[in-house]
C-alpha cells in the first residue's frame, strides 16, 4: 500500500516548506562551481567566468530559498513534534530514519541543515577572497557583504515572527477583566454602555521574558493564590490561572512551545489566565526584597514585592510574591530589577 493512503492527511508543504526547490537552487549551485572550477584549474576557462558564477547564485535565489526555509523552519519543527505523537507516523518516521542514506540522523536534525548552510557561505566567500587576484577580491567581498546583511536581515524577521507568533498565543489565552468586574464602584447606565471601549488588547509587542513556573500571590489577610507573569518589553501582566472555560488548539500556534508545561496543561484542561488589576508599566514598577527577618517572621519563603506606582509617586498596588524554589526566586527577581525600579 502506499505510504500516500496512510499518511494522506499529513502536509508536506508544512513540514518541509520549500525544501525542494532549496535542494535544487543549491545543487545548481554546487555544480556550477565545481564544474567552473575544474575548468579553470585545468586552464579551459578564465577567472573571470568563475566570479560570474558565484554572482549568479549568491545575487539570485541562493540567498532568497534560505530566507524562505529559514521563516518556516520554527512551524515545521513544531508541526513535526505534533505528528510524532501519532502512532502511524511515529512507526513510518522511524522505519524512514533507519535507511543508510540518511546516516543515523533523525528528520528534526536533517530539516536544521539548510539554515547552519546558509551560515557557513560568508566563510566560503572568504576563503574564496584569500585566493582570488586583487580585482576579484573587490567583487568576492561584495558578494560576502551582501550574504551578511542577508543573514542579519533574516535574523531579524525571524525574531519578528517568533515575536508575533508569542503575540498571538497570549493575545489568545489572557482575559481581561472587564471595568466592573475590576471595581464595582463603577456605574455607567446600561444605554451609555456603547461609549466605553471595553475591548483591552496588549498594545506591547515585544517579550522580553516570560516567567512560565507559577507563582503564589498574597491575596486578602494572607490567602494565596497561584499568579503567571509576563514581562514584555515596557509593561508587567500579573495574571491568575482561570480553568474550565475555552479549549485551546496548542496544534495551531507553533509560539506555545515557549510556555512552560505548567501552562501547557492548564491550557490543554480548558483554562485561561485573567489579568489581576491593572498592567504595571515597568517605569512605574517598584521591586522590593523581602528581607530575612520578616521572611522568619511571616513564614514567607523565596518572596518579594512588587509595588505599582502612578505617576504622582502614589503607590496604587502591592503584590507580595513567593516563588517554588531559591533559584526561581532569584532569576525572577534579577529580571525584574533589571527592567524596573529597585528598591
Amino acid at each position: 500500500m502506499d505510504y500516500k493512503e496512510l499518511l494522506s492527511d499529513v502536509d508536506p508543504e508544512l513540514l518541509f516548506a520549500n525544501l525542494e526547490e532549496l535542494n535544487q537552487v543549491t545543487l545548481s549551485f554546487v555544480t556550477s562551481l565545481f564544474s567552473t572550477m575544474e575548468d579553470l584549474l585545468l586552464g579551459h576557462t578564465p577567472s573571470l567566468d568563475f566570479i560570474s558564477v558565484l554572482t549568479k547564485h549568491f545575487k539570485g535565489n541562493l540567498c532568497q530559498s534560505h530566507q524562505i526555509y529559514c521563516l518556516t523552519y520554527t512551524s515545521a519543527i513544531f508541526y513535526l513534534e505534533k505528528l510524532k505523537k501519532r502512532e502511524d507516523f511515529g512507526t513510518y518516521l522511524k522505519w524512514c530514519e533507519r535507511n543508510k542514506e540518511c546516516k543515523r540522523l533523525h528528520l528534526a536534525e536533517m530539516l536544521v541543515a539548510p539554515l547552519h548552510k546558509l551560515t557557513r557561505y560568508p566563510l566560503l566567500l572568504k576563503n574564496i577572497w584569500k585566493n582570488t587576484d586583487a580585482a576579484e577580491k573587490v567583487i568576492i567581498n561584495s558578494l560576502k557583504e551582501k550574504v551578511e546583511t542577508s543573514i542579519r536581515d533574516l535574523e531579524g524577521k525571524v525574531k519578528w515572527l517568533d515575536n508575533f507568533q508569542k503575540f498571538k498565543q497570549l493575545q489568545e489565552i489572557i482575559i481581561w477583566p472587564s471595568l466592573w468586574d475590576q471595581d464595582k464602584r463603577h456605574f455607567v447606565p446600561e444605554v451609555c454602555n456603547f461609549l466605553i471601549n471595553t475591548e483591552n488588547k496588549i498594545v506591547s509587542f515585544l517579550i522580553y521574558l516570560y516567567h512560565g513556573s507559577p507563582f503564589i500571590c498574597s491575596a486578602e489577610s494572607m490567602r494565596f493564590t497561584d499568579v503567571y507573569l509576563f514581562l514584555f518589553d515596557d509593561l508587567l501582566l500579573i495574571t491568575k490561572p482561570n480553568r474550565y472555560k475555552k479549549k485551546f488548539d496548542l496544534s495551531l500556534t507553533p509560539a506555545c512551545s515557549f510556555f512552560s508545561l505548567e501552562l501547557q496543561s492548564l491550557l490543554e484542561e480548558g483554562g485561561n489566565c485573567i489579568v489581576l488589576g491593572q498592567p504595571i508599566p515597568l517605569d512605574r514598577m517598584m521591586v522590593k526584597n523581602i528581607d530575612s527577618f520578616h521572611i522568619t517572621a511571616l513564614g514567607l519563603r523565596n518572596a518579594f514585592l512588587i509595588q505599582h506606582e502612578n505617576r504622582y509617586q502614589q503607590c496604587i498596588g502591592a503584590y507580595l510574591l513567593q516563588a517554588q524554589t531559591e533559584v526561581s526566586k532569584i532569576l525572577s527577581y534579577s529580571s525584574l530589577t533589571l527592567h524596573g525600579i529597585v528598591h
